[in-house]
């Protein structure tokens, strides 16, 4: 039986607090894009936007790979709370000493680095829900963790525009490191608190022991049904949120025509939406039946795909902001519907690598996005006569995303479809009459 004591939301609420943390460091580069002195300092220019869509794919490059990798060295070795404490220590270093580095090789390292420790935190989360929470009960804990990455949004595009306009682009840079460790570190230190047990396993008493559980762990989380398919749902979930969150502050700007004070706060807009869809799709989570869970994926990503392709084709900016907040709305819904649905399907012992599988390999598929967006959206603006060049750039580079909604409804289609079969009693045939 779990836990039914109220602390284990203390540590669901800590969890929302350090993912809406790492989002605020993951997006500021992507507001700085926007910025000639920190652009220059590195040594790119505003119209190299292949090189600076690269950035956030060296982040994702970096964190992907940790997710797959470290992921089961964590949940065996360090424990949940320590790899936690752990990585907000060294990503809250990385962050503050960013501007030290002032060429785009160095920068674009230590990004890789970032991703690195920041890997391992949705596996985290999930292993932490899983070991307090029941299965038909993790909508809601799921949907607040993952609240905090619309939160994280929301509040960072309007706070680093706010930074840049009254202070220097290194400010910021300072200001997320220390909320890393002045804010994160005490929380988790206070209210994460694991099991000594999680499934059949004892914690591991010595480093041996530890690795010795890991192939298991690994060997465990790989048999985990629909493993793949789940996997390619994710990548394509991801890569429209990398997609549209790292490229939405300068397109806001450079292809609708706002200043950066109303960038800040109209790119904030969508993610406010997407931390109510989120909320909404977790309590939605808990009231539908499992084999209608897929059903989820497949709504939501016809809402996305209908409303992005609606914001790049209306001529006035505020209607395409409106389509946009209604996009990440309906990315909000499926959300929380992806780690609850590898949470049922992994084994206690065996989530937290399980996803690691899929957030590191959805993440790093996803990660191309920034960098594929961003030479689409340079060739053809350059490619395109007039002052509608960098409108005509951003709007196909933003159609990519269209895409990606197709990928995430097939994978929700073939996912309902398998689970419907094996839900029926014995001996009935799908599409049988009489």
């Amino acid at each position: 039986m779990k836990s039914q004591s109220s602390m284990r939301w203390y540590g669901i609420t800590t969890l929302f607090v350090v993912v809406a943390i790492s989002y605020i460091d993951r997006i500021n580069i992507a507001i700085l894009f926007n910025n000639a002195d920190f652009l220059e300092h590195i040594g790119l220019t505003l119209d190299d936007k292949g090189r600076q869509g690269f950035l956030a794919t060296a982040f994702m490059l970096g964190y992907g790979t940790s997710a797959f990798i470290f992921t089961p060295f964590c949940a065996a070795l360090f424990g949940v709370r320590n790899s936690l404490l752990g990585g907000l220590l060294i990503w809250g270093g990385v962050t503050a000493m960013s501007p030290w580095f002032d060429s785009y090789g160095s920068l674009l390292a230590s990004r890789v680095l970032l991703g690195v420790s920041e890997g391992p935190l949705f596996s985290l989360a999930s292993a932490y829900i899983k070991a307090h929470f029941e299965d038909r009960e993790n909508g809601k804990p799921n949907a607040f963790v993952n609240m905090g990455t619309g939160l994280g949004l929301a509040v960072g595009f309007p706070l680093i525009s706010l930074m840049l306009v009254h202070f220097q682009w290194q400010t910021s840079f300072y200001l997320l490191g220390l909320m890393n460790v002045a804010l994160g570190i005490p929380l988790v230190f206070a209210f994460i608190h694991m099991p000594k047990t999680i499934g059949n396993q004892a914690r591991p008493e010595s480093v041996g022991a530890a690795l010795g559980q890991i192939q298991g762990i690994v060997k465990g989380a790989l048999q985990t049904r629909h493993l793949l398919l789940i996997t390619v749902l994710t990548s394509a979930a991801l890569a429209y949120l990398w997609g549209a969150s790292n490229w939405l502050p300068a397109y806001l700007e450079q292809a609708r025509g706002f200043s950066r004070a109303e960038m800040g706060w109209l790119a904030s807009l969508p993610q406010y939406a997407t931390v109510l869809a989120v909320l909404l799709g977790g309590i939605l989570l808990d009231r539908i039946d499992r084999p209608q869970v897929p059903l989820v994926f497949m709504a939501a990503s016809v809402g996305v795909a209908l409303s992005v392709l609606l914001a790049i084709n209306v001529e006035d900016g505020y209607s395409a902001t409106y389509c946009l907040i209604a996009a990440s709305f309906c990315w909000g819904l499926l959300s929380p519907a992806i780690p609850s649905t590898v949470q049922y399907f992994s084994r206690p012992e065996h989530v937290a690598s399980a996803f690691g599988v899929v957030n590191g390999t959805g993440s790093l598929v996803a990660g191309f996005m920034p960098a594929l967006m961003g030479i689409v959206i340079g060739s053809v603006s350059a490619n395109t006569d007039g002052s509608g060049g960098a409108a005509a750039g951003f709007f196909a580079g933003f159609a990519l995303l269209i895409g990606t909604q197709a990928i995430v409804f097939a994978c929700g289609g073939i996912l309902w479809w398998r689970e419907r079969k094996r839900s029926l009693p014995p001996g009935v045939v799908l599409g049988a009459s009489g």
